[in-house]
């Protein structure tokens, strides 16, 4: 088999997981680009690996490298999703700029707890 058919299919898979990366909004997509991305490169070790007739197969050992940091990318990017949308109410990274930063306190002073003062200081608990 050529070199050929594995390189222009990673190269395939690596264009579409970069125009799902800058194109989409929703950040379950964006991590699902990612893989993407991360799947031409695996594709591109494994060729390479083959075609250089490797003793040492050291393309298929980085491969298992990136197929580890790829499940934890998505098991860490995954959990900060499900508690940015559980916070939040939207996965849509062009609204989340700062996680600090919530829409729903934005200059509403119909919020203030009722253990805060007009002034915004704590009351102390008189026991």
């Amino acid at each position: 088999m050529h070199l050929a058919y594995p390189a222009v299919l990673a190269a395939l898979l690596f264009a579409v997981g970069v125009y799902g990366v800058l194109a989409r909004r929703n950040a379950i997509l964006v991590l699902m680009s990612v893989e993407l991305m991360l799947n031409a490169v695996n594709l591109n070790l494994v060729a390479f690996d083959v075609w250089l007739r490797d003793t040492l197969h050291a393309g298929q050992a980085l491969t298992l490298f990136t197929i580890a940091i790829a499940a934890a990318e998505i098991g860490i990017g995954l959990a900060i999703v499900l508690m940015v949308h559980r916070n939040r109410g939207t996965a849509d990274i062009d609204r989340l700029r700062d996680t600090a930063e919530r829409p729903d306190s934005q200059d509403s002073p119909d919020d203030a707890s009722a253990d805060e003062t007009p002034t915004g200081e704590k009351a102390e608990a008189t026991a």
